[in-house]
């Protein structure tokens, strides 16, 4: 039997670029010790507090089928976080509950492309992106951003792809280069999006994770709020990756028709878990704060270990979970140096070629390991850099 070429094609037809990450799984399921600064996953879990809220919420009866745009608390306070952070009016009637950030950029693009549209997207980028336009019926293009440039896309590069393009999908703070794009940047873009009419598509679920300057949201900015689809999440603000909660932020027609696609796709999501989502955006900045405060703490511990040697160097850490190192002294590609690392030190990172060509020469590393063994592995990492250096 045959299946859909849209089905077999969502990884472009080779590999998914986590080749490392699934060797380095197999290595520990066969009993090596291996330390893994690969995927976003916080080492704290899920504040007690939010799931007792769940626990309650469930043992009260929120177990059958819930709201599917979302309950109208939940969706509330999303706007109301949204509205204060941003500054733009916003109201249940611009939110759409998801199960997760994923699931929310998938329904972003269902919005706004049409079967053989062209989707531009930035590289680096997260590793679903172009999977997730190809999942769509959509044709993925991607625009790369400059490692001479700390990784800031230039609005010419776009300018350069962007005609007859449909939409435009970015990411800051960014992942995975931990670079948050300036105002200079957005304001460009938002002129590019506007001049050849694309929608934008902004991915900020690493909003709560600020290093360095500020986070804009291009939702903010003159003529932007009616092209903008803001894709949301509580799994990195409060640890809940594995609740599968999230939200697109647009406009009340958007909305709509995206209420008419979960009706038919997801049906929602489980009212025991949106209650506690609730639950945990009601405790503000404290509880975001105190998620955040061990990847603010080991940004510090990065450059600290990386001070006195120029083999590996940094990409600006200025927000999210991760820091881009630079490896190419070494004369190695980031999969190279990957592949080696893990096999010398044991520790396992991304290569930067994961998440497009314009990392090449580039590591991932996740900063989700306990602050001794995290600057433990940096050392050595430095220190295996520095033996293979050209």
């Amino acid at each position: 039997m045959k299946l859909s070429k849209r089905i077999t094609q969502i990884t472009g037809g080779g590999s998914d670029g986590w080749d490392v990450f699934y060797r380095a799984r197999r290595m520990i399921d066969a009993g090596q010790n291996v330390v893994e600064l690969t995927i976003g996953e916080h080492d704290i879990r899920t504040h007690p507090d939010i799931l007792a809220a769940m626990d309650r919420a469930a043992v009260s009866g929120r177990t059958g089928y819930a709201e599917v745009p979302g309950s109208f608390a939940l969706r509330d306070s999303v706007a109301a976080r949204i509205a204060a952070r941003t500054g733009v009016a916003t109201t249940r009637d611009n939110i759409l509950i998801t199960p997760g950030g994923q699931s929310a950029l998938f329904a972003a693009h269902s919005a706004v492309c049409d079967e053989g549209d062209t989707a531009l997207y930035i590289d680096p980028y997260y590793a679903t992106y172009p999977g997730t336009i190809r999942g769509i019926g959509a044709r993925p293009v991607a625009i790369q951003a400059h490692a001479a440039n700390n990784f800031q896309p230039k609005a010419t590069d776009i300018a350069a792809v962007a005609k007859g393009a449909t939409s435009l999908l970015i990411n800051s703070p960014n992942n995975p280069t931990g670079v948050i794009y300036s105002a200079e940047t957005l304001a460009d873009i938002a002129g590019v999006c506007i001049q050849n009419d694309l929608w934008l598509i902004s991915d900020e679920v690493y909003d709560t994770q600020i290093w360095e300057g500020d986070h804009l949201s291009p939702r903010a900015l003159p003529d932007m709020a009616e092209r903008t689809l803001v894709i949301g999440s509580m799994s990195k603000s409060h640890a809940m990756t594995g609740s599968r909660i999230g939200w697109v932020c647009g406009p009340p027609d958007v909305i709509e028709h995206l209420i008419n696609l979960a009706t038919h796709t997801t049906y929602g999501v489980p009212g025991y878990i949106q209650d506690a989502a609730e639950f945990a955006i009601a405790q503000g900045a404290p509880l975001e704060d105190e998620v955040s405060a061990p990847f603010k703490r080991r940004r510090l511990l990065t450059l600290k270990a990386l001070e006195g040697q120029n083999v590996v160097r940094a990409v600006p850490v200025q927000g999210a979970m991760y820091v881009m190192l630079d490896i190419r002294a070494t004369g190695m590609s980031g999969e190279e140096f990957a592949n080696a690392l893990l096999d010398a030190e044991l520790i396992a990172t991304m290569p930067g070629e994961s998440f497009g060509k314009a990392a090449a020469g580039h590591i991932r590393v996740a900063m989700t390991i306990n602050d001794e063994a995290y600057v433990d592995a940096l050392n050595r990492l430095v220190a295996f850099a520095k033996s293979h250096a050209s």
